[in-house]
């Protein structure tokens, strides 16, 4: 274990490169300069494709319904009936009686 370890990172050298602050220091300065950061060298901007997630949830639906024998039409949707409006009977509050004093 002794033969394997390094007293100091000085007597590496230049074998060890500290790609974060590089990277970091290449961020800030764009920043200041209002510019977006130069991209990682052999790094290329990966773009996955757009996947519609209900079409897909859709599909698989589908896809288990005919596995499983189910071959129902799609249901339908009806607007449900306006509720008829009644009239309200209004609440009257009662009315404050004063009671007079007995002289």
């Amino acid at each position: 274990m002794d033969s394997m370890a390094v007293e100091h990172l000085e007597d590496l050298g230049d074998t060890l490169t500290d790609h974060y602050t590089e990277a970091l220091l290449e961020v800030i300065e764009a920043k200041e300069e209002h510019r977006e950061p130069a991209a990682p060298a052999g790094e290329e901007a990966l773009t996955a494709p757009v996947v519609d997630l209900m079409a897909a949830l859709e599909a698989s639906v589908a896809k288990a319904k005919e596995a499983r024998g189910e071959s129902r039409p799609p249901a339908t949707v009806h607007e449900m009936p306006k509720p008829k409006k009644t009239a309200t009977a209004k609440k009257t509050t009662a009315k404050k009686t004063t009671r007079r004093r007995a002289s």
